[in-house]
């Protein structure tokens, strides 16, 4: 009886070790997390909200990933694609020729309004790169984290951006994130996400933005959080949310 509880405990050591290990794989936690978030509904779903009175859709056709932005003013419908590395700007339907630097700019903006609305999504695109920083604490939670980076071939002209979230160590949602950015004069943002809600199986949340001009990397921008520390910049909040499920491969 002695030898089998003696070989119960040591299995039962190396099975909580081996558990220990693997959530602290950054790719485990950054699976986890969009299977919490809506997994394979991404995929499978038409996504359609309004971000600072415009309409942003996510469609697919033809396989493809269309992003969409539609503005709307007192004289015109228009309407910025894009599909891939192809964007294009309509008008009351007419097609517009642009210069590149605008339509890169203009490409820029409507990717990255889609980005942060169905994080942790992109997480798993070819060009990131994940780090496990460590454990963390925010209030009463414990944290898992995690460093982005990517490749310049395919992490579009922000490559050089740098990324930090904070995974709910129960959840799995990254209730937290800081980056880094280069464009426009560059600067340090950190965001609290609050009204999580559900629409349609994926999870979608606002943000609270924060800004700071010091030296310290964003990895550490949670301590100045902490301690009331950020500026206040504004409110990212999505607005008229619908999921239209799909059957797409």
């Amino acid at each position: 009886m002695g030898r089998i509880l003696i070989i119960l405990l040591i299995t039962s050591v190396f099975g909580c070790t081996g558990k220990k290990e693997s959530v602290r794989d950054p790719q485990i936690i950054v699976d986890k997390s969009i299977e919490a978030s809506g997994g394979e509904l991404y995929r499978s779903s038409d996504i359609s909200f309004t971000f600072r009175e415009r309409e942003y859709r996510l469609n697919r056709k033809a396989g493809k990933r269309v992003l969409m932005r539609i503005t709307e003013t007192d004289t015109a419908r228009i309407e910025d694609l894009l599909s891939g590395s192809s964007f294009e700007r309509r008008i009351d339907g007419q097609i517009q020729s642009l210069p590149d630097s605008t339509s890169l700019s203009l490409a820029e903006a409507v990717n990255s309004v889609h980005y942060f609305a169905y994080l942790p999504k992109g997480l798993n695109d070819a060009a990131v790169n994940k780090t496990y920083l460590g454990p963390g604490k925010l209030g009463d939670a414990d944290y898992h984290k995690i460093q982005v980076t990517f490749d310049q071939e395919g992490g579009g002209t922000d490559f050089e951006d740098v990324f930090v979230y904070w995974f709910n160590t129960e959840t799995f949602h990254p209730d937290y994130l800081a980056y880094e950015y280069h464009t426009n004069g560059g600067g340090k943002r950190f965001r609290e996400a609050f009204n999580a809600r559900e629409v349609g199986g994926i999870r979608f949340v606002d943000y609270r933005n924060y800004k700071y001009s010091g030296t310290l990397p964003v990895s550490e921008l949670d301590s100045l959080f902490l301690r009331d520390e950020l500026e206040f910049l504004s409110l990212i909040k999505l607005e008229k949310i619908k999921v239209t499920p799909g059957n797409y491969n």
